[in-house]
């Protein structure tokens, strides 16, 4: 059962607008190139950039939390190195957030934006190698598009794929197969990847990323129509490779036996 890719994403900020890739290097036992590089603490989080751990998701500004999140549009130029965000009635902000000044202008910005749906003080935080993962081992996400369209189908609803803010989408593969895949290694175009698991979805899925408003209950969807709360899968790479639309994604071989 070979699938594949339809569509390549990153999240450079956590919680903030998809950019679609017209292609990716992934390397062994590394993250999605330019994903989740930065987060915006919702108030102290007590993350220390000089000693980087894991931290909770709620921690940040989350669509999870604060839905107004996706009413910026944001994107990454990579040739000037400046994040552009914008949004009605707040304008429009260019910052370079590895600088101090910058990631206070993008803070600035973002706390007229979000107003008093946000706990505050709102702090852009990085530091050098770390990733704001919603899972502390969740390298990868692939998204299996079979999967949503059999969810539209069960509620009778169309649902935006980019709900839930994977890296690669992919098409061709069996509705639900990929949640029985935990341990084994698929190619993902150049590159091979290990399953890690399921990716249990959250409320930040119930968020429609266009208009910005909680509109769907798809946590509840999935487990009344299927007894889990999963919609894609994490992957950790093991054998770095390119990947673009329209490579190959080659489902596990059958298990013998």
């Amino acid at each position: 059962m070979s699938g594949q890719i339809a569509a390549l994403y990153r999240h450079p900020v956590k919680g903030f607008t998809p950019e679609r890739l017209s292609r990716a290097e992934l390397s062994a036992g590394a993250p999605f190139p330019g994903d989740r590089l930065y987060a915006v603490e919702n108030g102290p989080s007590g993350f220390d950039p000089t000693a980087p751990a894991f931290t909770p998701k709620q921690k940040f500004t989350v669509l999870a939390a604060i839905p107004a999140v996706a009413k910026a549009r944001t994107r990454l130029d990579e040739a000037t190195g400046l994040f552009h965000a914008e949004a009605a009635g707040v304008g429009a902000v260019s910052a370079d957030l590895t600088d101090e000044a910058g990631r206070a202008a993008l803070a600035e910005w973002l706390t007229r934006l979000l107003g008093e749906a946000a706990a505050g003080p709102l702090k852009v935080v990085h530091a050098e190698g770390h990733r704001f993962m919603d899972h502390p081992r969740g390298d990868v996400s692939i998204v299996n598009l079979a999967s949503v369209r059999d969810l539209e189908q069960k509620i009778g609803r169309p649902i935006d794929p980019l709900r839930f803010r994977a890296n690669i989408y992919v098409d061709g593969w069996a509705p639900w197969a990929e949640n029985q895949w935990t341990g084994r290694e698929l190619m993902v175009g150049w590159a091979r990847a290990r399953v890690f698991k399921p990716i249990v979805r959250c409320a930040a899925t119930h968020v429609d990323p266009q208009t910005a408003e909680r509109d769907l209950d798809v946590v509840k969807a999935l487990y009344d129509n299927y007894g889990h709360m999963f919609c894609g899968i994490y992957v950790h790479v093991v054998a770095g490779g390119s990947v673009n639309p329209g490579d190959a994604c080659t489902a596990p071989a059958a298990k013998e036996g």
